[in-house]
């Protein structure tokens, strides 16, 4: 299905059956791509799966939910729960006052919009029930106290269950949080320009591959500016920034990035300087240089973790001191814009969620303590070097017409000194997404490609 034209041979063996060819490349050690000849055996880039189950695994195990039938529900009066029974003989529990706030009527729910109309102040959250029942083994029917009546559809409900494998579930299935770690072997995802741009299942594989792995590479874009745009139209709109809508990476005369010289670009995710840094970085390549201009890539959740076993305290002090940025200058518009991030995000439960660090735009205000400088650059040292490692760093040279795009929350990017000559001028042209509208795009694929609904 969505597999079928994105590099399968970082996925586990089992997926990459019916496969008749495989659209991925390893760069070479000269970083230019080396095009197989044939079909691709599997290769180990899947360093770390975070996560039991791939996505088609655990698309299989939510199909039987759609066949299951309920065979029986009732009312535990005390303790204010409906018990339903299915068919395989599992059952859930729901509170009766999830229940009456979820209720799927007309009344309250505004159909057109899936969204609730029901208010909370009118919302009895010590709610009894009337009756409830079973309706052709499909809906179960609740009729409350004041004789209003709500019907729940068995798949719905059972995907909202209460369990703590039931909720796990629904986690993944929303938010497909799983992730691929990799290093310098990642056989990089691929796929087609023209095919994601007009071929849903190609372009749900590449954002698939995009959340999993962090970056795909797109092969096949025209020579010529405004690339990058059509590709954010395919999931919805382009983030501005001081540096408009889209930019161009070019060695310019009075640089206001870094990376609009010829230097090296040590590895950094973009603007951190922002509270919210972009989520998603879309580059072209339009010309390539006479020499040099190597691309970098690692991939910042697995360098995270790296950390944490090698250095906990390194770790610890990245994940709990915020670093402030800066950034000033004058491009689309002028701007002087000031954040603290944390180098290392971590979520509730403690799992690495974003990466913020970029060296050029670090601000030489440190706001801590006197004694605890020192901690924090052995700290962001010891991160640095882990970064740095060869076999960490994932290095291929981007020809004309290539074009890579990349999770920025997550994957650091770089690039190799080069050298101009003639008309061989380095020329990208990029933007930026947010992971919202990303994520949005992909939701919708997967449900007009794939029937997949939560």
């Amino acid at each position: 299905m969505w597999l079928s034209r994105i590099a399968r041979c970082a996925l586990p063996g089992r997926m990459q059956r019916g496969s008749t060819a495989v659209a991925s490349w390893r760069p070479s050690q000269s970083g230019r791509p080396e095009r197989p000849a044939a079909p691709t055996p599997p290769c180990p880039a899947a360093l770390q799966f975070r996560g039991e189950r791939t996505m088609a695994a655990a698309a299989a195990a939510a199909l039987p939910i759609t066949r299951l039938q309920l065979r029986q529900a009732r009312a535990l009066v005390e303790e204010r729960l409906v018990e339903v029974e299915w068919e395989d003989g599992y059952k859930s529990l729901y509170p009766f006052t999830w229940l009456r706030d979820n209720c799927q009527c007309p009344r309250c729910t505004l159909q057109s919009a899936k969204s609730r109309s029901l208010l909370i102040a009118d919302l009895d959250i010590h709610t009894g029930i009337h009756t409830v029942q079973v309706n052709d083994n499909s809906k179960i029917s609740v009729a409350w106290p004041d004789r209003h009546v709500s019907e729940f559809e068995s798949e719905w409900l059972r995907k909202r269950c209460f369990s703590s494998d039931a909720r796990r579930e629904m986690q993944k299935e929303l938010y497909m949080d799983e992730r691929n770690y990799w290093d310098s072997k990642l056989c990089l995802p691929t796929a087609n320009f023209e095919e994601v741009l007009h071929d849903d299942k190609a372009a749900l594989a590449w954002l698939m591959d995009l959340r999993r792995f962090g970056i795909v590479y797109l092969r096949g874009a025209p020579l010529e500016p405004g690339q990058v745009a059509r590709l954010s139209q395919r999931i919805g709109y382009l983030r501005h920034t001081f540096y408009g809508p889209t930019w161009q990476v070019q060695d310019k005369p009075q640089a206001n990035n870094v990376a609009y010289t010829s230097g090296t670009l040590s590895l950094h995710t973009d603007y951190p300087a922002f509270h919210n840094p972009p989520g998603v970085q879309f580059l072209h390549c339009l010309r390539t240089a006479h020499e040099g201009g190597e691309s970098e890539a690692v991939d910042g959740f697995h360098m995270a973790e790296l950390l944490r076993r090698e250095d906990p305290e390194a770790f610890q002090t990245l994940a709990s001191l915020k670093v402030d940025y800066t950034n000033t200058g004058a491009d689309y518009c002028d701007y002087k814009v000031q954040s603290k991030n944390h180098i290392i995000n971590v979520d509730s439960e403690g799992q690495v969620c974003r990466i913020n660090y970029n060296n050029a735009t670090r601000d030489s205000v440190l706001n801590v303590p006197l004694g605890e400088v020192q901690l924090f650059y052995e700290a962001l040292k010891s991160f640095v070097n882990i970064m740095s490692r060869p076999e960490n760093v994932l290095t291929y040279l981007m020809e004309p017409g290539h074009l890579v795009t990349f999770d920025n929350c997550r994957v650091l990017h770089g690039r190799r000194t080069y050298v101009n000559k003639g008309e061989k001028v380095r020329h990208l042209e990029g933007c930026y997404l947010d992971w919202d509208e990303a994520m949005s795009r992909l939701r919708i694929l997967r449900e007009s490609v794939g029937g997949d609904k939560p």
